[in-house]
């Protein structure tokens, strides 16, 4: 019955719905990066920022936990049911080590007299990585869910891979694979965007 509910669509409306959200995202972070490199040139005095060097570490594990989920959607196509509880898991932990890591490098900037409101640079440095950080939040909040159902939904036995071919399944785990490959790809963009436009 789902098979021939698939056929009705070009596009799965999960994904679909992903990639409208994904393009309303990209919108709204051309704008702000665009806002800042404008502001950049009309303020005149404007603080370069040195962004820590925590930020770095944030930046390897944010990617090394997009290899993880890709890793993860991988054996979850092919049933391998324990190695998928593997590999979402230490996608979460990734996710949640790279917020906590977020909050720290805010923390460092606040020490070295780096705050919000004292100058527009400042200002543009924490909306632009609070914005992303609320963006992963929601994926770390989504692997977390992802994490306990590969626990309670999915079981080991001789038909793991009849257990996960249900294509609503493997579209849910391939649309939050594409959503986490999206907050690590943006992060990694604008990291770079504001080492080069300081």
């Amino acid at each position: 019955m789902s098979e021939l509910i698939h056929k009705r669509f070009i596009v799965h409306p999960y994904k679909f719905n992903m990639w409208i959200a994904i393009v309303a995202m990209v919108m709204s972070f051309a704008a702000l990066t665009s806002a800042y490199v404008v502001k950049r040139g009309d303020v005149n005095v404007w603080n370069v920022i040195q962004l820590p060097k925590v930020f770095i570490t944030s930046t390897v594990i944010i990617v090394v936990s997009s290899i993880f989920m890709h890793a993860a959607y991988l054996a979850f196509k092919t049933g391998r049911v324990s190695l998928y509880r593997g590999f979402i898991i230490m996608a979460f932990i990734c996710g949640a080590s790279f917020l906590t890591l977020q909050i720290q490098g805010w923390s460092q900037l606040l020490n070295s007299g780096i705050d919000l409101g004292s100058n527009v640079s400042n200002s543009f440095v924490y909306v632009i990585t609070g914005a992303h950080f609320v963006h992963v939040l929601g994926g770390v909040i989504a692997l977390l869910v992802f994490s306990i159902l590969a626990f309670t939904k999915y079981k080991i036995t001789n038909r793991s891979e009849k257990q996960t071919q249900d294509k609503n399944n493997i579209v849910s785990v391939e649309v939050m694979m594409t959503y986490w490959h999206f907050v690590d790809i943006l992060w990694v963009y604008l990291y770079f965007f504001l080492i080069l436009n300081n």
